[in-house]
């Protein structure tokens, strides 16, 4: 029998994780904080004769996303071959599901060849390799699943790059939009930094400057590209991110002179929101959508980041997040395709208290000379 676990199960699923596992044990505290706080969802396999637990699997869940991630699943040694370990993995994929998981992520051992069937048998594909994963240094075979529909192949057009400093999200992502819509476009750090030098507003928050949505056009427009924009508003981005008037004065000319070169590069910019609906047919007709979001959804850090939208179908919104958080222990897989309901991105299309909301297209062509 499959159920939900309950605190009062700690001490069965403490005595299978001692028995299960030699290293990276769940600890007590662990399974209590994860049954009662955590972003997670556990469930266990019980004899109903005897009332015996007789394994778990527990799944996370990523902030803002629709990907799960089976974090952890043993079987009693007492009660292996009896096929529990598919049963839970079957119940970890339905509780994803009803998350609204489009996905499911899992770690396993490259010396446990005979788990590694059994998720390649139920559908799993190995995608990368984490080296020296667990505490004994063994490397981890990463492997995903797709939980929904197959996605559209079309999506594929849209390469990966991901940002090679925190405050560059914004180029790596057009980078990532100029590849798909032209394949002879260099991808790498330098031309990271080069656009990242013409499109930033020198200031915002603490830190280094954020790319302008204009500021980002402009080099896409000098580079070739057809680009349109949307703005919710016609006041700077990030202008009240910052205290001081100085620098505000500063954001202001600096957006100007954006405004003016997009002008006479004749961009075309709306001064209005582009909604879901609309970014999807640019996408049917080969646009590229580059939108700034809210990290919040996926950090809790309210912090502007760029992101580059490579699919739709009824209940998602892929994108690729350009920026690989190495204190979530993620890679660049967890980082491609990302299904975000439309209603979720719906709510993170947007910035700060003002609800700042910016948009640019790429392509689907290359401007003409002369």
């Amino acid at each position: 029998m499959i159920r939900p676990a309950e605190l009062a199960d700690i001490p069965a699923l403490v005595a299978i994780e001692s028995r299960s596992f030699e290293t990276d044990r769940l600890s007590q505290r662990s399974f209590r904080y994860l049954l009662s706080r955590g972003h997670a969802a556990t469930i266990v396999e019980v004899n109903e004769e005897t009332g015996e637990i007789r394994g778990y699997a527990m799944v996370l869940f990523s902030r803002g996303t629709s990907l799960g991630r089976l974090y952890s699943i043993a079987v009693d040694p007492g009660h292996r071959g009896k096929g529990l370990g598919t049963m839970l993995l079957h119940a970890a994929e339905a509780a994803a599901r009803e998350h609204d998981a489009a996905y499911m992520r899992l770690e396993v051992r490259v010396d446990d060849p005979a788990t590694q069937r059994l998720y390649y048998k139920e559908g799993y594909r190995k995608f990368a390799v984490q080296h020296h994963y667990y505490d004994d240094d063994v490397d981890a075979i990463r492997m995903e699943k797709p939980l929904g529909p197959k996605l559209d192949p079309s999506m594929a057009r849209v390469p990966y790059y991901s940002q090679s400093l925190e405050f560059t999200c914004g180029p790596a992502a057009l980078l990532m939009a100029m590849h798909a819509v032209d394949t002879a476009v260099t991808v790498d750090k330098g031309a990271e930094l080069r656009l990242w030098r013409e499109s930033t507003t020198i200031y915002m928050t603490s830190g280094h400057g954020g790319c302008s949505p204009l500021g980002l056009a402009v080099a896409a427009s000098h580079r070739g590209f057809e680009v349109e924009v949307w703005l919710s508003q016609k006041e700077p981005l990030f202008v009240n991110s910052v205290r001081s008037e100085k620098k505000k004065e500063v954001i202001k000319l600096v957006e100007e002179d954006f405004r003016r070169e997009a002008l006479e590069s004749r961009i075309p910019v709306n001064y209005r929101p582009l909604s879901v609906q609309a970014m999807r047919q640019k996408f049917d007709e080969g646009g590229i959508p580059v939108v700034l979001i809210s990290s919040y959804r996926f950090d809790r850090e309210k912090t502007p980041h760029w992101v580059v939208v490579t699919g739709f179908d009824d209940k998602y919104v892929y994108l690729h997040d350009p920026y690989i958080d190495p204190d979530q222990e993620k890679t660049a897989m967890d980082c491609m395709q990302i299904p975000i309901p439309l209603s979720e991105f719906e709510r993170m299309a947007r910035y700060g208290r003002s609800q700042q909301k910016a948009a640019l297209v790429i392509g689907p062509g290359k401007r003409s000379e002369g």
